[in-house]
């Protein structure tokens, strides 16, 4: 008995300290997830509100009989060669 008593004296901290790390470990990777799932919320909400504007602008362009759509179509696509074309000198 005495030597149980020994064993369990010398191991319960180790497995202790050993359960400490693994459940920390395992609350930082639940928040890592967590972080992660937002972020990716984020950018889907960007890109809906990106698409939702191209979407606005194409059913303006089809409804307004006053324009000529391809028209509208050549000049939308003027301005985004335009865009990246600003874009690519920012970065350079």
């Amino acid at each position: 008995m005495g030597e149980f008593i020994g064993l369990m004296a010398v191991t319960l901290p180790m497995v202790i300290a050993i359960v400490a790390i693994w459940t920390k470990h395992q609350r930082q990777m639940a928040e890592m997830q967590l972080l992660g799932s937002q972020d990716e919320a984020r950018s889907a909400n960007a890109r809906n509100a990106e698409l939702e504007d191209r979407l606005r602008v194409l059913e303006r362009i089809v409804t307004d009989k006053g324009y000529d759509v391809a028209a509208q179509i050549e000049a939308l696509r003027d301005d985004r060669k335009l865009d990246a074309i600003e874009d690519r000198s920012r970065v350079s």
